[in-house]
């Protein structure tokens, strides 16, 4: 008997001027630092979507998530603002 794995299909990436958005945010205010409820109240938008938008984010290297659970920029970026 074959044991199939579930995997689960790639999530498409969140809406790039929402993404764009939150890109220019992080260059314009490098130090900013921001919990997931934090952004959803910023952005007025539902948990769900700003989780895909910032785990999106993370996955890209653009942001790194700290074990507070702040949203920076990551090393990277900050050197290119």
């Amino acid at each position: 008997m074959r044991s199939r794995r579930l995997t689960r299909p790639s999530e498409p990436p969140p809406h790039e001027s929402l993404v764009a958005r939150v890109r220019g945010e992080y260059f314009e205010m490098p130090g900013l630092r921001l919990t997931l409820e934090q952004a959803c109240r910023l952005r007025q938008l539902d948990t769900t979507t700003y989780k895909k938008l910032l785990c999106h984010l993370v996955r890209s290297g653009f942001l790194c998530r700290t074990g507070s659970g702040f949203y920076i920029a990551s090393s990277g970026t900050r050197a290119r603002s």
